[in-house]
């Protein structure tokens, strides 16, 4: 029994060690991909884009009446038309020279480097030229960074207008948040595909005007009864809701043809984000919550184009989330800057790292025979299961994190070696007990002198800076993994395997 419990032990974690060298590979459609998630680099590894993001010089055309205001609905207006009226047509530049000041440029800086914070980005970097007021912005090349790219320069004017007069109702300072929601689509009893809104809440103002506008901006109906030679008479007592008026009529011997007509009017509001149009609609009741969510695409069961409906409507989130930007600005240039570090350069050191490892466990096997090759297995355990954890955990890997693996390596081995060492001194028919106990002991020596590391690294992982947070992540993650795994898969394989061997 003991036996199939350490080979069953072994074997596991041969099946972690292959999955986290090799992956899970799965056919999808005419070819193999691996399921296991690679690793996220930081630039130094993966390169990076840099975009350089002007001040745009662009202008819109307003058409003003003859005393100076501006005319809303002249968005169809020919020439003729607006000669005829006696308005005029000016070019009036996105950005004002009152907009251009440093103070403007810097806000605009916050507020694109709060949109990367909100959508989990932390490796990246941005400069300010404060007199031309240009940024430049670095950030991993990665399968998101065209999406990140195209909403960089977004100003994330937010607007709910009237779709006829372009009167607006509301802006950016009544949202009090905005975020994504998605879950099952309950339109359709058979439907099991998930639905992605957009969410959005306002302030206690913006709640208020939200109500206002939803009560207004219905479609109401308006049924007409006519008779040709008794006249009906209307009921007093005509039912009202919130978004339809009815009129009743009732006759209890009507006996002529009876004509009726429907007309309907609605209102509808249009909502746009830099004076592009999002959506158009109206409501069919009056909205009290203050909250409006929007669906993002359609119902969906396929995981690709749901994560792309999810992608589209956090950027849009984060965009209202975070403000408007007091500058507009445009993209002029967007390219992909190499790493210096190569994917070869990058193998071969990944291979000279676990050549040593292997020496340096030949040497436990060696000095500790059975119960080193027992800590040889479990040790190649610790290493699959901590890169796994590297990915799954959305640690960035830096230089310096890769370098954080390696004395995470070198501290198990300290770890292992200790506690078979301890194993060794004991008398050769070694029980359980003495194996408990020489693992207490490891335990407590270890930690105890490895305290002043744990602040450290706990305070790295707090640094924005990524070579230093990734650092950090890297070995509380592998200090973590030594306290647990070594207590689980270490401890018990010794334990199973204690009074039956010599040395």
């Amino acid at each position: 029994m003991k036996k199939i419990k350490i080979l069953t032990i072994i074997l596991l974690i041969i099946l972690i060690t292959m999955v986290a060298f090799w992956g899970i590979y799965t056919q999808v459609q005419n070819r193999m991909e691996n399921q296991v998630r690679d690793y996220s680099y930081a630039m130094d590894l993966a390169g990076s884009r840099v975009v350089r993001l002007i001040v745009s010089d662009d202008s819109e055309t307003v058409v003003k009446d003859s005393e100076g205001n501006v005319v809303e609905d002249s968005e169809n207006l020919t020439d003729d038309e607006i000669t005829a009226n006696g308005y005029t047509k000016e070019e009036t530049p996105y950005n004002s020279d009152d907009v251009k000041t440093v103070d403007n440029y810097r806000k605009s800086k916050e507020i694109i480097e709060k949109r990367f914070n909100e959508l989990g980005i932390s490796n990246y970097i941005t400069r300010l030229d404060e007199e031309t007021g240009d940024i430049i912005v670095e950030i991993t090349e990665n399968d998101d960074t065209d999406s990140i790219v195209s909403n960089l320069a977004t100003t994330g004017k937010f607007e709910i207008v009237d779709s006829q007069t372009q009167e607006v109702l509301m802006d950016n300072s009544d949202i009090k948040l905005a975020n994504v929601m998605y879950g099952a689509d309950s339109s359709s009893a058979t439907s099991s595909g998930t639905m992605v809104y957009l969410n959005i809440e306002f302030t206690k103002e913006g709640t208020s005007k939200l109500e206002e506008i939803s009560t207004n901006y219905t479609a109401t109906t308006e049924d007409t009864n006519t008779t040709s030679e008794d006249t009906n008479t209307t009921d007093e007592n005509a039912t009202t809701d919130e978004t339809n008026t009815t009129n009743e009529t009732s006759s209890e011997d009507a006996t002529s043809d009876d004509t009726s007509s429907d007309d309907t009017t609605e209102k509808t509001i249009t909502m746009k984000i830099d004076g592009e149009e999002i959506m158009t609609t109206s409501f069919d009741e009056p909205i009290r919550t203050g909250r409006l969510q929007l669906s993002i695409g359609y119902s969906t069961t396929d995981a690709d184009t749901l994560n792309g409906y999810i992608n589209q409507a956090s950027n849009m989130a984060v965009v209202l989330d975070t403000g408007n930007m007091p500058v507009r600005y445009e993209v002029d240039t967007n390219e992909f800057i190499e790493s210096d570090i190569t994917q070869n350069q990058l193998q071969i050191a990944s291979y000279i790292m676990l050549g040593i490892v292997g020496l340096a466990l030949i040497v436990l096997i060696i000095r500790y025979r059975t119960l080193g090759l027992l800590g040889a297995f479990s040790y190649v355990g610790l290493m699959s299961i901590l890169l796994l954890i590297i990915r799954y955990a959305n640690v960035v890997l830096s230089m310096e994190g890769i370098f954080g693996i390696a004395i995470v390596l070198i501290l198990n081995y300290i770890f292992v070696n200790k506690f078979l060492n301890k194993l060794k001194d004991n008398r050769k028919d070694l029980s359980k007990e003495e194996v408990i106990k020489a693992n207490k002991e490891t335990y407590k020596e270890f930690f105890i002198r490895i305290i002043p590391v744990i602040i450290m690294v706990i305070a790295f992982s707090f640094v924005q800076w990524t070579p230093i947070s990734s650092f950090g992540m890297v070995m509380i993650w592998g200090i973590a993994l030594i306290a647990a795994y070594n207590v689980i898969f270490t401890n018990n394989l010794l334990k199973l395997k204690a009074k039956k061997i010599s040395i």
